[in-house]
């Protein structure tokens, strides 16, 4: 069978700790004729143990493990730009978004919330000012980027998952910034809609994007995200399994659109 087919067989590849929502798409993955690797440490042979050779591979984790393992794997991982929060219009982020070098960030003399594009590397949080950021000796100031947003309260919060300019499953996550599991309302998906029918050629064919409304009912953008690193939350496992597949799958599968959207590993 030929591995480049949409019927050729495939692995799933998973980090060495387990979130629940990496279990239900493991179990999911399982269910539906994966074969599924749960790795030792940050590092998985070219042709994962038990795998089989001509299987296509794919990964969910989190960015130091997708950074470490994807080359070997021959995994093209998709991200939204490290700027594409703040290019996006008003009317879809409700909010002032700078992206700039961290060592710009530390003139603020404001509260600001503060993250980094597309993983962790600088905590998501409501800073008082940028003094307060992770310094020089931490840091590359002039080449770690952050995204400085003004700070917005949201009641409530939704991931959407995205696959080919639509929204394929979603699920609330969190009410006034607390977990909370359940369906998406109504609102978040008419609104995810409404962003991809304006912006969905800024974003990869597979991307989580999280939305949220205010106390007035005003819809916003929270932030994309890697759905390849990306909890599926009370979402259909089976069509956000869909989204992490093309999210983080074989080089040699990837489409023209995707190659604008490839992670630079680190």
């Amino acid at each position: 069978m030929d591995p480049d087919t949409p019927d050729a067989p495939r692995t799933l590849v998973l980090p060495p700790r387990l979130t629940a929502s990496a279990r239900a798409l493991r179990d999911t993955a399982v269910r539906r004729g994966l074969y599924v690797v749960e790795s030792a440490g940050f590092s998985v042979a070219p042709e994962p143990v038990g795998a089989g050779r001509g299987r296509a591979v794919h990964l969910h984790a989190g960015p130091s493990f997708a950074d470490a393992v994807a080359p070997a794997l021959g995994i093209a991982l998709l991200e939204a730009p490290a700027d594409w929060l703040a290019h996006l219009p008003y009317a879809f982020t409700r909010r002032e978004i700078r992206a700039m070098p961290i060592g710009e960030a530390y003139r603020l003399r404001r509260p600001a919330f503060i993250k980094s594009p597309n993983d962790k590397s600088i905590s998501a949080l409501v800073y008082a000012d940028g003094s307060r950021l992770p310094g020089p000796d931490a840091v590359d100031p002039d080449r770690t980027v952050v995204l400085v947003s003004e700070v917005m309260t949201f009641a409530a919060e939704y991931r959407l998952h995205l696959l080919d300019g639509a929204v394929h499953t979603g699920s609330q996550y969190a009410e006034r910034g607390r977990l909370r599991l359940g369906p998406p309302d109504p609102g978040a998906l008419a609104f995810g809609r409404d962003l991809l029918a304006a912006a969905h050629r800024t974003l990869p064919s597979a991307i989580v994007v999280d939305v949220g409304v205010d106390d007035e009912g005003q819809w916003a953008v929270v932030e994309a995200n890697a759905a390849w690193g990306s909890g599926c939350y009370a979402s259909d496992p089976d069509r956000a399994l869909d989204v992490v597949l093309r999210a983080a799958g074989p080089s040699a599968e990837l489409s023209p659109y995707d190659r604008d959207f490839l992670r630079q590993t680190r």
